[in-house]
Parts: structure tokens; sequence; C-alpha cells
């Protein structure tokens, strides 16, 4: 049998590390190193193994696990877990508040709280007299898995509650794998030849399946609480005011919890936490809305699957952890150089992604990217993936420094860089530079630009490579019969080309300047530059002075503008593409007389019309004050169709759009 002193020493141990857990965990105050902590445990450990009797069921040593499980038991949950509802747009989160509002007394305030929605695995935790007696994983939402024995493994959750009023309280949360973990995890699994995890939601989800406790240990999962289920002996009315209580008890809450009294107020919190997110050390693709009355949301209630007071908003962008293999440096259209991340394939936004940017050397610097480093990516809708930052606590120590080239990857020139610029420039022109020459083309074909319909990337490939395209006036020289010896190329497709190329030989003045790639220059500088000044022979006339004093041109901006037409291969340019007939139309003024027809108003176009090219109907729409969208939402006015259209159609029929054609345009312009 223990002494006293033995006794003592072990009860003051088991005080002394829980308040550190809870210091760290909790209140992420820690008070002593890792170190400490870890001699405190192996002393408390000594004695527990030379006194059993002395171990209480919520001593810290109980977390390591105990012998291996032959099967999980299943857990009927008495409330069930419901799933909630998503929403992907700011507008949706105004309808379901408008739901929210029609469901309780007509001038009732509501207050939000809004939680990060950790992408993590759904669990329930039972406490009966302040001790922990049960965990279960969410299952169909009516029966899971009871993973006690699992779940004590992960240091978070308390084996007991302090102070705690309620006789039977249910936590309900989010168990979890931090990015960093994952990584380590990772390591150790490639050691042993085994597959890595594709990210912490399934190294989560399994590790919580495991019948070894001693192995779910190993894994340092997390747990944050999100709401309760059953629970006595609580009155309190405010669900942000439990969770302030729930913390001293003992219980994590995130420390990113907000409550606001406006929808308007939510949706800024929103915007807000789009960019943070990605500083935090564990993986949340969006934020939990939830009413803050308790009593509210016994009133408004649930559907048969989802409550009627909660709503998720999730964001586009989904990350997840990679190792960077290498860095290649693209050369864009104006000889700006981007490296790029070559990445071990991962599956990101439904896609397998192996490439992302890294920006510029800057970039490069200040997030200390190195070779052989894991990294942590990111994809947003459409967006090309991003490398968000390095998961330095993995690094072995032969990851390998970067250093930015001197010398363009493609022609060989030099690079340089002005002192107020972050980027690097190839110092040739794009005909002596074959990747600046293919980026050039794309662009001055791309819709934004003289939109040539057919002259895509490999055929722009072939054209540079052979050498029958050594600037955008070579475009107006090709000849159908000379396109069909090309891969992929037969006659018809060669005519067809040759006749779009010859259909923007008078696009407006605005197109052109965007398709000269002049840098400083994109679609709406080009648009305020053709208003400004009405031809292209007056502008290239313009001194310095004259670009400076236009409103909307700044001085960097005017310097660009004045330097691109004093260069004699620029003026060698356009007079080339004087003499094969380009000449650009002046920009339609803005319509008068009243207000603009189609102010406010967003166009999405589809097909092909029968009468105005892409580029024409746009510059029509503009023209009267409108915008064009390159997809349909929720936000979008009419959807302008014309022969073959795709699936924005559909999707306009789905959203209930209007959907008008080339005649009806016309009357809408006239003020039909």
């Amino acid at each position: 049998m223990a002494g006293k002193s033995i006794e003592s020493e072990a009860a003051k141990l088991r005080d002394e590390l829980k308040r550190h857990n809870f210091l760290y965990y909790v209140e992420a105050q820690p008070e002593i190193t890792d170190r400490d902590y870890d001699r405190m445990m192996l002393r408390l450990t000594e004695i527990e193994t030379r006194h059993p009797e002395l171990i209480t069921p919520d001593s810290p040593t109980q977390r390591v696990g105990g012998q291996p499980l032959e099967g999980f038991a299943r857990v009927r949950h008495v409330l069930p877990m419901l799933s909630i509802d998503n929403t992907y747009t700011f507008e949706e989160i105004r309808e379901w508040d408008a739901r929210v509002r029609r469901g309780l007394n007509p001038g009732e305030p509501v207050r939000y709280v809004v939680e990060l929605k950790v992408d993590g695995v759904a669990v329930s935790l039972r406490f009966e007299d302040c001790r922990f007696v049960q965990g279960a994983s969410r299952g169909d939402g009516e029966v899971g898995d009871d993973i006690t024995a699992n779940l004590k493994t992960v240091h978070e959750i308390p084996l007991a509650l302090a102070d705690c009023p309620a006789p039977l309280l249910e936590v309900r949360g989010e168990v979890f794998m931090p990015n960093s973990e994952l990584v380590r995890l990772n390591e150790l699994r490639r050691a042993a030849e085994e597959p890595p995890f594709a990210n912490p939601r399934n190294a989560t989800a399994g590790s919580l399946k495991l019948l070894d406790p001693k192995l779910c240990a190993r894994r340092r999962l997390r747990f944050v609480s999100h709401g309760l289920g059953e629970y006595r002996g609580i009155d309190e009315s405010s669900y942000f005011e439990l969770t302030r209580k729930m913390k001293a008890w003992g219980i994590p809450v995130s420390p990113h919890t907000a409550r606001y009294d406006s929808i308007d107020e939510v949706i800024e919190h929103a915007r807000n936490w789009n960019v943070r997110r990605n500083t935090l050390d564990f993986q949340t693709d969006g934020l939990v809305i939830k009413v803050d009355d308790l009593g509210q949301r016994e009133r408004l209630g649930a559907r048969s699957k989802s409550p009627r007071w909660t709503i998720a908003f999730k964001y586009e962008a989904e990350q997840a952890i990679t190792r960077l293999t290498g860095i290649t440096v693209q050369v864009g259209k104006t000889g700006k150089l981007t490296p790029v991340a070559e990445l071990e394939p991962v599956l990101l936004a439904g896609t397998t992604v192996r490439r992302a940017s890294l920006h510029n050397a800057d970039e490069l610097e200040r997030k200390d990217i190195r070779i052989g480093d894991a990294v942590l990516v990111q994809k947003a809708g459409e967006i090309i993936p991003q490398v968000v930052r390095v998961e330095v606590d993995a690094r072995k120590g032969d990851e390998v420094a970067y250093q930015f080239p001197s010398a363009c990857p493609s022609c060989g020139a030099p690079v340089e860089r002005s002192a107020e610029e972050v980027d690097y420039h190839c110092t040739n022109p794009p005909s002596l530079c074959p990747a600046q020459l293919e980026e050039w083309l794309r662009w001055y074909a791309h819709r934004d630009a003289m939109d040539i319909d057919g002259l895509g990337e490999k055929l722009i490939h072939q054209l540079v490579e052979k050498g029958q395209v050594r600037s955008p006036a070579d475009l107006y020289r090709l000849d159908a019969e000379g396109l069909a010896q090309l891969e992929r190329m037969g006659k018809k497709s060669a005519e067809n080309l040759v006749a779009a190329i010859a259909a923007t030989k008078s696009r407006t003045l605005d197109r052109l300047l965007t398709g000269l790639t002049i840098r400083h220059v994109g679609t709406r500088m080009a648009e305020i530059l053709a208003q400004r000044i009405e031809t292209l022979e007056k502008l290239r006339a313009l001194s310095l002075a004259d670009l400076e004093a236009i409103p909307e041109v700044g001085p960097v901006v005017a310097a660009s503008i004045f330097e691109y037409f004093q260069k004699p291969e620029n003026q060698e340019l356009l007079d080339d593409l004087r003499s094969v007939g380009v000449e650009p139309r002046p920009l339609p003024p803005p319509a008068t007389g009243g207000k603009l027809p189609f102010a406010g108003k967003t166009f999405v176009l589809t097909g092909t019309l029968p009468r105005r090219s892409r580029a024409e109907a746009e510059a029509l729409i503009k023209q009267h004050g409108g915008k064009i969208s390159g997809s349909v939402s929720k936000v979008t006015a009419y959807v302008l169709a014309g022969e073959d259209p795709g699936s924005k159609l559909d999707r306009a029929r789905q959203f209930g759009i209007p959907i008008i054609d080339e005649d009806e345009l016309e009357r809408l312009a006239a003020g039909g």
C-alpha cells in the first residue's frame, strides 16, 4: 500500500497536470515547457505503476490507451445528431436570415453566433456527474459507434469537468488533426512504405476507427466543441454565454467564436475569415451560423434532417498538404517571370493538382519556400492553386533553397527588376523569346482582347515553333492552305480560322490595346484610353504629360504607355498591323439621354449570335451601362443566348433568369 506522502504526491501531480492541460488546450496559455510537463507525467506514471491502487479514472496517465478492442459497441443518440444545410453565397445567407425571421414573431430581435467550421469528425461526449463516461461517433445521426477508449486519448477532451452544475451533459464537437500532425504522420507512413493519408479529415476518421487505443494515442488528435445534445441542470438561454461557461468547466471552445446583432455583421465576419482561415494549423472550409437564443431555436425547430436555426457557409477554397518536388519558372506575355511549384499530385477541389503558383521571388523568400518542403496548397473556384505556407515543423534538413534565375529560361536573355517592382522580367522583346510570344498570342486571341475563335494553345505552339508567326501581325498573313498542313487542322477548320482572324481587323480600339499587352494596361485601362482617345494614331502621338493629364491614368501607368509607344520594335509592330489591314474602330460613346438602360445589370453570353460577334455584343451592353460576367449566378440580370448554347442556359433556367436573344437585346438597349 502506498504511504500518505506518495498518495499526496500523486494527487498533487494529477491536479497540476490537469491544470496545465487546461492552460495548454483550452486557454492556449501554457505556463511550463513540454519537457517540464513530460517530467511530471513520467513521475506520476512511475508512482501509479508501483501503486496501481492510486490510479483514478480521470488520471492524465489513462489517456495512453488500454488493450485493443474486439469491436465497437453501438450507441443510440438520445437526441439525433442532425446534419446542417450548406450555403455558398452571401445572398443565400440573407435568404436563410429571412426564413429565420419569418419563423419568429414579427420584429423580434435575433442574434447570431458564428463559429469556424472545423473539417474533422463529429463526435458526442457524455458527462455524468462531471465525469466523461462515453464518447460516440455521429454514425447515421441516430446510431453511432462507442469510441470512448479512443476519445480518451485526445488531450483536449477532459476526463472530468470542473465545477459543472449539470448532472448530465452531452457535448458535441469535432475531433480533428492539425496540418502539422498530418505531415509528421505521413512522413512516418512513407518511411514504412505505407500510403500517406490524403487529408487531415481522412486521417482523423481512420484514427478513430482503430481498435487499438494505443495507436490512436500516437495520432495526436485535437477536439473543439460546437454545441450540446442532451443536458440537465443548465438554465442559460444564450448559447454564446453558455460557451463561456463550458470553457470554465474545461471544455474546449473555439477562441474565434463571435456573436452579432445583424446578418450584415455576420457576412462581414465571413469576408474577413476568407483570408484569415489560411493562417490556421487546421483545415476549415467555412463557418457555422447559429441563432443564439436557445428558446428561439426550440420554436424554429428542425426539418427531418437539419435544424432551421443553423446553417453552414462554405468557402469555395479547398486546401491540402503535399510535397514540393521542384520549382520551375514561367515566362508571361509581358516577359514577367513567375515561379511555379511542382507538387506531388494531390486531390483539390475535385481535381488532381500538380502545380501551384508561387507569385514572385519575394514571395519565395518571405515564405522561405524550399524544394522538398511540405506545403499547404489551396484552390478557390477557377483560381490557379497557390502555396499558402510551408509546414516548417515537418522539415527533415535536406530541403534545398531555390535560387531565382538570372537569365530567362526560354531565350537565355538577362532578367531585370526595377526598384519599384517585385517581378523580374525577361529583357528580350516577345519576338525573340518563344515563351513570351506564345503567351502574347494567346492573350491577343483571348475573348477579352481580339476574340479569335479557334486559335488555341496547341496551335499557337505549332505556329511559333515552326517560325510561321513572330508577332500578332503575322496572324493576318496565314492562309488556309498552309494552316491545313498543321497537326489537328483540316481544310474546313483552317478556312474558319482565317475568316475569324480577318474579322478582328476592325475590332474596337480598346480590344486592340488589350491585345498589345502594354504593361499595366488591362481591359479596364484599355477602355478608359479608348474612351478618352478616339484613334490609335492620336494615342501614339501623346506626350508623357498628356497621358498623365488623363484623370484615371496614374504616373506609373502613363510612363509605361509612353515607353511602349516610344520603343522602335513596338512602332514597327503597329505599322505592320496597319499594313495587314488592322484598323481599330473608335469605342462607341456611352448612351445618353437619361438613365442607361443596362445600368447595374449583369449579362452572361452563351452560344453564337446571328448578326454580332461576342465582342460586338459585349460592347453594346457596356455602351448602355451593363456589365459582363463569365458565369451565371443569382445576380445575373439576363442571359443572352445564340445558337448552340452551353450549360449556362441550363443554369439560367434553374435560377429563373430571363433568357434573351439578339433582337430582345436591341429592344432593351433602345429602352423597350
